[in-house]
């Protein structure tokens, strides 16, 4: 498939898979770089609208599950909140009865850290594959082969 996908259509290719690392210094880089390069190119070569799809799918699921993560983890949070708010290891509360003791009860870490610690690892998680990913669809389209991400839901056919 090399032969017939010229220079600059790899070039292009590539560039829109390596552009969604823009979202390090531009707000929604990551969709509106390879949106643009994408949208520019994708009726004169069939190559270069292939992988903008791809890469604009993979942009786009990383974000979805990124979102519900997000969403899984913030009942854990609003359940911590009453217990940030009882902490007091110092006994302020009791001005007259002041000491500094700390007891393992003060710390009600253990219900709440799994489950976040877990998310915070998913979310990592996602990071990563997202950067692993993104490189190595730039490597293989540059070379000229195609390239299809892994967990990534076909928003745009």
């Amino acid at each position: 498939m090399t032969e017939t996908i010229s220079k600059h259509e790899r070039n292009l290719a590539a560039a829109i898979h390596a552009s969604t690392f823009s979202k390090f210094f531009i707000p929604f880089g990551n969709f509106i770089i390879p949106l643009v390069l994408w949208t520019a190119n994708k009726n004169e070569h069939e190559f270069v609208d292939y992988n903008g799809k791809q890469a604009l799918n993979f942009q786009i699921s990383i974000l979805l599950y990124a979102i519900v993560l997000g969403m899984i983890s913030i009942p854990f949070f609003v359940g911590f909140l009453p217990d940030v708010f009882e902490f007091d290891p110092f006994g302020f509360r009791n001005l007259n009865n002041f000491n500094i003791n700390f007891d393992s009860n003060d710390f009600r870490f253990g219900k709440w850290l799994l489950p976040v610690g877990i998310a915070g690892l998913a979310q990592g998680a996602l990071f990563v594959v997202n950067i692993v990913y993104t490189i190595l669809a730039t490597l293989r389209t540059n070379e000229g082969q195609t390239f299809e991400y892994p967990l990534t839901i076909k928003f745009i056919k």
